[in-house]
């Protein structure tokens, strides 16, 4: 049996998981297998339902007033023992933030083997190997589980939403969590609910200090906003306070991994590659025709951020005007 963690934010599934649960079934397939899904938390049962949309043939959740709110450690304890009491020889989770506290602390405890940013289905025939990230998302491993119980966590945006309906029944897990668990409280967790999540985005808009200030920035969320994007920049600009450092993508930042990625006005230094590598197309606009991010790019520009911009943005305006 296969148990896919549905990470859920403020009650919502995100399209993360819905990855997840795809990826899960198409392994089943391949294994002859099922799917169940494990959610933790404050999540509706019409929410719930969602899951099964997707392949989940069986639907678990706890919902403890203690779990209401993420923590690691009881969520990796509730992921462990799900595992066990389910009889899962696969635990899958996604590659999210959160997750990539959890997947090695669910390894530990079911004494599993572990491929964490898998980016393909594993390969089966003869053992069990997954194809993962690696050295920052500059190459790739294929990484050869021998345990008896493995897990894999799943880069976001790595594997396509399968839509395959079932009507999975839904039950209620309790299991006990140690009290030494819940040795850190989380008191308050603030979340930017106003604008797209990074790691979750399919388009990224991202600048560096070509911008020359944070005056400028109106036009890279405008762009942002035509298209449906998140923002993000490169860390001398969150810095030098110009933005938020959540908004920080690199290796001391979040790496991402969406469809596409704008990088306007940022060099290229290998530490900002490092966390957008993964990216599948990559747009650079600069007006150094040799900056470094040009050998990275799939398309570039060499220009003025200042003339390039606006005509992207009308651009961009057309474009969305004629799918409406």
């Amino acid at each position: 049996m296969i148990l896919v963690y549905a990470e859920n934010t403020l009650g919502k599934f995100k399209k993360s998981t819905f990855e997840i649960v795809s990826y899960a079934c198409a392994v089943a397939t391949k294994l002859n297998d099922s799917v169940t899904v494990l959610s933790i938390g404050d999540v509706s049962q019409d929410e719930l339902s969602k899951l099964g949309k997707y392949g989940a043939s069986k639907i678990i959740f706890s919902d403890h007033a203690t779990l209401k709110s993420f923590n690691v450690q009881p969520y990796a304890t509730v992921i462990a023992e799900a595992a066990k009491a389910e009889g899962a020889e696969l635990v899958i989770l996604s590659a999210s933030f959160s997750g990539k506290g959890l997947a090695p602390r669910v390894a530990v405890k079911l004494e599993a083997g572990l491929a964490d940013n898998a980016v393909d289905l594993p390969v089966t025939d003869g053992g069990f190997s997954v194809r993962k990230g690696a050295f920052s998302g500059k190459a790739f491993a294929v990484v050869e589980i021998l345990s008896a119980v493995k897990v894999i966590s799943v880069m976001p945006n790595s594997y396509k939403v399968v839509e395959n309906p079932q009507s999975p029944p839904v039950t209620k897990f309790e299991p006990q969590v140690p009290e030494k668990d819940f040795a850190v409280i989380i008191k308050e967790t603030v979340r930017a609910t106003d604008k797209v999540s990074l790691p979750d985005a399919e388009i990224v808009i991202s600048a560096g200090r070509g911008m020359k200030g944070p005056e400028h920035w109106g036009m890279i969320e405008e762009l942002a906003n035509i298209l449906g994007a998140a923002t993000a920049c490169s860390k001398p600009v969150s810095d030098a306070g110009w933005r938020p450092h959540s908004e920080h993508v690199g290796q001391t930042g979040i790496a991402i991994s969406p469809n596409l990625y704008v990088a306007i006005g940022i060099s290229g230094a290998i530490q900002h590659l490092a966390g957008v590598s993964s990216s599948k197309v990559i747009v650079v606009i600069n007006k150094d025709p040799e900056a470094p991010f040009f050998k990275s790019a799939d398309y570039g520009i060499v220009g003025d951020a200042f003339e390039v911009l606006p005509k992207l943005v009308e651009a961009a305006k057309a474009f969305t005007a004629g799918q409406n």
